[in-house]
């Protein structure tokens, strides 16, 4: 189960680094030689798609990944910029050209390399400049050499057609689980279009709750196949269509194992139709 992502064949399951800091996001993880060996397992395990951003931590996340597997080999980075953190750890937007500038200059620092494969262009709420001053800057650093391919996160159908009328799109980011099925029509828009689709939160916001809709029909369909839910929602993306490539992360090494397991199991159309 493979797709072609940056001019490269790579499996369909990636690897997701937020989880390698502290709690919020923020600050350095309890355990580093426990996430430093996270990510090495990952790549034994045949990850290929590694999604990571200077500002998990700030920095840790990247500094964590560098240190666990650098040069990288034939891995595929996927950075995003956009955001950025206060000294409390909360979030905001970071989307002028100078922000997006100086955040991709983290990255590169951090992960100590000199071009980025791939980078996403994060859109958040409280942008202050037009969507496409950010991609238009976007651009300026992939002519710079500073990245290779540029995709998107967190962006609407709209943005995403605007985008492709100024660039080449290699992939989309966005939230969306078999509980969060808003992002349809994007999904369809990059199946059509052969853009890779790299669902965060493949679960949804919340964690499964017993008895709540589909959360009951997972835990069903899990148990039916000697399952986690975790596994089913994995498999559900998987077959929902041929160009999604979840990025799951987990500071656990067994929690990994049991992701990478996902791509094994086939759900029936009997189980898709439980899940609705």
């Amino acid at each position: 189960m493979s797709l072609s992502f940056a001019g490269r064949d790579v499996p369909r399951l990636g690897y997701g680094t937020m989880r390698l800091t502290g709690p919020r996001i923020f600050g350095p993880p309890a355990y580093r030689d426990e996430a430093v060996r996270v990510v090495r397992r990952a790549v034994e395990l045949g990850v290929r798609v590694v999604d990571t951003a200077w500002y998990y931590g700030p920095y840790v996340a990247n500094e964590v990944l560098a240190e666990a597997v650098h040069p990288y080999d034939d891995l595929v980075l996927v950075s995003k910029l956009g955001g950025a953190r206060r000294d409390d750890g909360s979030w905001y937007a970071a989307l002028t050209p100078d922000e997006l500038r100086t955040g991709i200059e983290h990255d590169l620092r951090t992960l100590r390399v000199e071009s980025i494969p791939v980078v996403h262009l994060r859109w958040m709420p409280d942008a202050s400049v037009p969507f496409g001053e950010a991609l238009g800057a976007m651009v300026e650093l992939r002519e710079a050499g500073k990245l290779q391919h540029i995709g998107l996160s967190n962006v609407s159908l709209a943005q995403l057609e605007a985008a492709l009328d100024v660039t080449p799109v290699v992939s989309v980011s966005n939230a969306y689980s078999v509980l969060s099925r808003g992002d349809d029509a994007v999904l369809e828009r990059c199946t059509e279009l052969g853009i890779a689709y790299l669902p965060f939160f493949p679960l949804g916001a919340s964690p499964v709750r017993s008895g709540a809709g589909t959360s009951a029909a997972l835990e069903a369909v899990a148990e039916l196949h000697d399952a986690t839910v975790t596994q089913v929602a994995l498999a559900w993306l998987l077959q929902r269509s041929p160009v999604v490539l979840p990025i799951p992360g987990t500071s656990s090494v067994a929690h990994l194992e049991e992701n990478l397991a996902a791509p094994s199991l086939v759900l029936t159309p009997e189980d898709l139709a439980e899940l609705g």
